[in-house]
Order: C-alpha cells, then sequence, then structure tokens
C-alpha cells in the first residue's frame, strides 16, 4: 500500500534550518528533504519509517518548504504559475501558515504534482489547513483514500469536507467531527525513540525548563509561565517570545529558539520538564510534549486533564499540577531531590518506551487505513 504522507514545517526552523546550511537550497531535491527530515523537526520521518516495515511504501512530503519544492519541480519539469519559487528567502516572509498557507505562489501546484505522480493509495495530511476542497476534489481520481490528522484549532469546515477520515489526538474532536459529517478516530502521538542515540549522553544541567511557543493558542497558559518565571528558576526555550511585552519576566530567562535535535537536546538536560497544553485541548491531555519529555528522560510536569491517567500513573511516571501555584510549588519541592526526580524520571521514560513509541502507533495507523481503505 503506498502512502504519501503531506507535513508543512514551521517557518522559523525552516528559516534556521536554511541558514545553517546555506548550500542546501541549491541541492537535489532528495538531498534537501534528507536534510529536513534528519534534523527531527516535528514528526519528521517516524511515521514513515515505521510504517514500511508494515508493508507500507511511503513517501514524506514536506509541502511549504520553498527551496524544497521548486528543486522537486524543477527536476520532474513541472510548470508553475510564478517566479516568486526562485527567491525563496522572499517566500519564507509571506504568511505560510493556516489557511493562507496554500496561496503561497506555486505550492499547491507543486504538491498535486506530486501526488498526482506517486498515485497513493492513501493521501495522509498532517496539516488539514493546506488542501483546499477543491483541491482534494481534484486529486480523487488519484488517491483512493484521504486521510487528515489535527492536534489543533479545526479550519474552516470547507477545509474538513475534502477527507474521507481525519485522526485526531484530541478525544473530544471525535464526536465533533463526526457530527460534521466526517468520519473520525482517535489517534494518539507518539516518540521516536531513535532520537536517544541521536543525542546520546547529555549532561542535566538545567533544573527545570519549558520548551515550547507562546501564541495565541497558549493563551490561558500565560499567566502560568510568568508565575513561574518570576518565582521559579525555570528556564524557557522556543519560539514567540520576542512578542512579549519587555517587562515579561518570561523574555528574562528565554534562551531563545530549538528545534528538533536541538529540542530534543534541551529536554535531556532538563531535569524537570514543563508541558501545558493549548487552549482548545479542553481538559484532555494529547501533544507531542508528553511523550518527548519522558522518552528524553526528564520528569514530566504537566497540567492535570482527566484522561491523563490512561497515558501515564500520575506521581509515579509523571506529576501533574492543577495551578500556577501548584506548578511553583511542585518544581521548588524537588529542585532539591535529584534522587526522587531521577526516579520518576525513569519510570515515565519506560512507560513511554514501552507503549508510546511511533512504532507502537503505526501498528494501530496500519491497522486503521486498511481497514479504511477495504471498505472503499
Amino acid at each position: 500500500m503506498r502512502i504519501a504522507i503531506v507535513d508543512t514545517y514551521y517557518a522559523r526552523f525552516l528559516l534556521a534550518h536554511y541558514r545553517n546550511h546555506p548550500d542546501l537550497r541549491e541541492a537535489a531535491s532528495i538531498v534537501q528533504r534528507r536534510s529536513l527530515l534528519d534534523a527531527c523537526f516535528g514528526t519528521s520521518d517516524y511515521y514513515s519509517r515505521n510504517l514500511t516495515p508494515l508493508g507500507f511504501d511511503a513517501i514524506d512530503l514536506i509541502v511549504n518548504c520553498v527551496p524544497l519544492q521548486a528543486a522537486w519541480a524543477r527536476e520532474n519539469q513541472v510548470p508553475v504559475s510564478t517566479l516568486a519559487l526562485n527567491v525563496p528567502h522572499r517566500a519564507f516572509r509571506l504568511p505560510i501558515l493556516g489557511p493562507w498557507l496554500s496561496s503561497l505562489p506555486g505550492l499547491l501546484e507543486i504538491a498535486i504534482a506530486q501526488i498526482k505522480a506517486l498515485k497513493p493509495d492513501v493521501l495522509y495530511c498532517q496539516d488539514l489547513s493546506f488542501f483546499p476542497e477543491g483541491a482534494l476534489r481534484e486529486l480523487r481520481g488519484d488517491v483512493r483514500l484521504v486521510v487528515g490528522q489535527i492536534a489543533c484549532p479545526l479550519p474552516p469546515e470547507s477545509f474538513l469536507r475534502g477527507y474521507d477520515l481525519i485522526l485526531t489526538s484530541f478525544p473530544h474532536f471525535v464526536d465533533r467531527l463526526r457530527q460534521m459529517g466526517v468520519a473520525s478516530e482517535y489517534f494518539r502521538i507518539g516518540f521516536d525513540e531513535r532520537v536517544l542515540d541521536a543525542i546520546g549522553s547529555v549532561e542535566k544541567d538545567i533544573d527545570a525548563s519549558f520548551v515550547g511557543g507562546i501564541s495565541r493558542h497558549h493563551g490561558q497558559a500565560m499567566s502560568l509561565l510568568e508565575h513561574l518565571a518570576r518565582h521559579t528558576d525555570i528556564r524557557f526555550f522556543g519560539y514567540g517570545a520576542r512578542k512579549l511585552p519587555r517587562s515579561s519576566a518570561i523574555r528574562r530567562r528565554h534562551g531563545g529558539e530549538v528545534w528538533g535535535l536541538d529540542m530534543y537536546r534541551t529536554l535531556a538536560r532538563s531535569r524537570i520538564a514543563l508541558n501545558r497544553h493549548i487552549d482548545v485541548a479542553e481538559n484532555y491531555a494529547n501533544n507531542m510534549r508528553l511523550y518527548e519529555a519522558t522518552g528524553m528522560g526528564a520528569m514530566l510536569l504537566t497540567d492535570r486533564k482527566d484522561n491523563l491517567g490512561e497515558l501515564f500513573c500520575v506521581d509515579r511516571e509523571i506529576l501533574a499540577y492543577s495551578s500556577k501555584e501548584e506548578a511553583a510549588e511542585l518544581i521548588l519541592h524537588y529542585k532539591d531531590r535529584p534522587e526522587e526526580v531521577a526516579a520518576i524520571a525513569e519510570a515515565g521514560q519506560a512507560r513511554t518506551l514501552r507503549e508510546h513509541t511511533y512504532a507502537k502507533r503505526m501498528e494501530e495507523l496500519a491497522s486503521i487505513l486498511k481497514r479504511h481503505v477495504g471498505r472503499r
């Protein structure tokens, strides 16, 4: 079964990656794609690598990376409607997230051409905002099953109607999507243990860290982060801090952006890793940091959610907080208890490596996809 896994990467990661590899934009598309996947951003090739042993012919497409897509178009003699793809540094400045993504000149055309050339049994889209309904309709003759996956705010309903199935790590999204007439199933995110080999041994020199973005989707968490910045020695890493007021305590304790392997390395350096969910998660635990932090051997301190006990044993494998005051108290309490922190972190890592790896998740996904392809 052939599957094309379509993903989009954060613009700031792409900018940083090509800045750090100045000759990469002139390389062949296969070289650019391998370089991007090896950086371990997002879900990288965690799906394709673990689906291949299960009988899938899987390929990753990073459809919003201008230099990569322009190289593929040149190599395959695919005409596009603009010369903007020849000046990727300018194109990177355009808004390329959310509903604006597919309007970046030429990118939608190239992605459609790639999928028509591949003729996959399954088109698996990690960003539901990339393909408008009309584009998915155009691809129907070349694809048997169109699947989306989402763990962020839903795009406009018109972007959802073109999917045969939408998987989500939000339990509460399943019924909402079904009520819209879209087939949906619960599917959790995970951790790829190969990252541990890529990082190697790392000294734990950060008592507590928060690694993540600061955006409008995280509005309810801002008071928590500011409180911790004022009352603990937690350190912050990620994007969005530059938009905070200069008076923000977070800005004074911020270590800058970390992407891919650098993000994993920061988690590995941390004794305690703070997690908080975006507002749309409501009262459900679901995000990648649950598994990334525990997988890298940090003691996870996360916001308390109704389903958290289904994923980890609270107080033995992870810790949970219900308020900003409790989060601060836990960080301060465990700061001088390294042996207890290490024991909880070890138990959490063992749970993730036992139950929450992408190898396990892809076994679940393979069963779901085969069942739905069979129905079609």
